[in-house]
C-alpha cells in the first residue's frame, strides 16, 4: 500500500507500508457435553496449545457471525447409502438457502455413485439455483453409468471425490465447509482416509456429515468405515448430525447456525513454525464442552522478507509457544 507525505520543501515524498499476514485465525466449534447449543461463552476462558506445549490465552476472540461461508454439498447417491440418505428432494436445501444462508456465502453441489458430476460451482446462495442443481443431481444418469438408478453398489470412490472437492475449495476464499450427505463408506478410492485428513488441514476445510440414525449394517461394519468418518469430521472441526428426512430442514437450520455461532481464536503467529502436521488443543477453563477446532494452516514467513529492512518485526513477546510432540499419521 503506497501513500505520500509532505516534505519540508511542499512537495511530496513517496513512501510504502508493508503489510504481511502474521495472525492465526482458528474457527472453534463448542458444543454443550450432550452437543446441545451453550449460551455465550467467556472469551477470557479460551485456552490454545499447540503440539502439545504450553497453553495460552488467544489475543482476540470473537462469533464467526456472517463471515462468508464457501460451501460445497456432496450427495453420496450410490446403493451403500442411498437408502438412509435423509434427502428425498430439493426443497429443504433450498429453503436452508433462502432462509439461513446470506449473499455473501457461496455453494457447490457434487453427487457421486460410480462417477461424480458438479451441478453447481460456487454459485451465490439463491435458493433457486440450488433447487435447480439439487435437482440435476438427484436425476443424473451420469453418475450412475446411464441408469436410473445406483449401480455401483460396495465400489463407490468417497475418498477420491473427497480429494477433488477439497482441493477446489481450498482455492477460494471464505470459510470452507463441505456438508456431506453420506455414511462414509469408502470402495475402491486410491487415496486413503490419512490423505484425506493431510488435504483438510492443507486446505482448511472443515467437514460435517449428515446420516440418517438407522443403520442397516453390523457393528463390525459400523466400527470399520463409519466411526473413520466421524472421527475425520470431528479432526477437521465438525461433526456427524444424525436425521431424518422429517427432520431435515431443522437439522439444515442447525447446521449453519452451528458455523454462524463458532469462535474464531485468534492468535500471532508462532515465531518457531516447521513445516508439516501440527496439533492444536482448544479448552475452556472450569467448563465441560465439546471443541473441536479447524484444522490449522499457518504461512510460513518468507526468508526474504524477514531480512528486508524495511520490515517491521513483529513483537516477539505476544507469539505462542509450541510443544515438541509433532502428530504423527494415523
Amino acid at each position: 500500500m503506497a501513500a505520500a507525505a509532505q516534505s519540508p520543501q511542499g512537495g511530496t515524498v513517496p513512501y510504502t507500508l508493508h503489510v504481511y499476514t502474521d495472525l492465526v485465525q482458528v474457527p472453534t466449534l463448542v458444543l454443550g457435553p450432550s452437543m446441545q447449543t451453550l449460551p455465550p461463552v467467556d472469551a477470557q476462558k479460551f485456552r490454545v496449545s499447540l503440539d502439545s506445549g504450553p497453553r495460552f490465552q488467544p489475543t482476540h476472540v470473537r462469533l464467526e457471525g456472517d463471515d462468508p461461508i464457501t460451501l460445497a454439498i456432496l450427495l453420496d447417491l450410490s446403493d451403500n447409502n442411498a437408502s438412509k440418505l435423509p434427502l428425498t428432494s430439493s426443497r429443504p436445501l433450498a429453503a436452508m438457502a433462502l432462509g439461513a444462508l446470506r449473499p455473501q456465502d457461496h455453494v457447490s453441489i457434487y453427487s457421486l455413485d460410480c462417477n461424480m458430476i458438479r451441478s453447481a460451482n460456487n454459485i451465490p446462495a439463491d435458493s433457486n439455483k440450488i433447487e435447480d442443481a439439487i435437482d440435476q443431481a438427484l436425476q443424473s444418469q451420469v453418475i450412475h453409468r446411464g441408469k436410473s438408478r445406483a449401480t455401483c453398489g460396495n465400489t463407490v470412490p468417497l475418498w477420491n471425490a473427497f480429494s477433488f472437492i477439497i482441493q477446489q475449495l481450498a482455492e477460494k476464499p471464505g470459510r470452507r465447509v463441505i456438508l456431506a450427505f453420506t455414511d462414509g463408506y469408502d470402495g475402491r478410492s486410491n487415496i486413503s482416509r490419512n490423505d484425506i485428513e493431510s488435504l483438510i488441514t492443507d486446505g482448511g476445510v472443515t467437514v460435517i456429515g449428515v446420516s440418517n440414525p438407522i443403520f442397516a449394517y453390523s457393528p463390525e461394519s459400523f466400527d470399520d468405515w463409519e466411526r473413520a468418518f466421524s472421527v475425520l469430521c470431528q479432526r477437521s472441526g465438525g461433526l456427524i448430525l444424525r436425521t431424518t428426512d422429517k427432520e431435515l430442514p431443522q437439522t439444515l437450520r442447525r447446521f449453519v447456525d452451528l458455523l454462524r455461532g463458532r469462535y474464531i481464536l485468534e492468535f500471532p503467529r508462532p515465531s518457531i513454525m516447521t513445516p508439516g502436521m501440527h496439533s492444536i488443543a482448544v479448552t475452556l477453563e472450569g467448563t465441560r464442552a465439546f471443541i473441536r477446532p479447524s484444522s490449522l494452516t499457518v504461512p510460513i514467513p518468507d526468508p526474504a522478507i524477514l531480512k528486508d529492512p524495511t520490515t517491521i518485526p513483529s513483537d516477539p513477546s505476544r507469539k505462542p509457544p509450541f510443544g515438541k510432540q509433532t502428530p504423527q499419521p494415523k
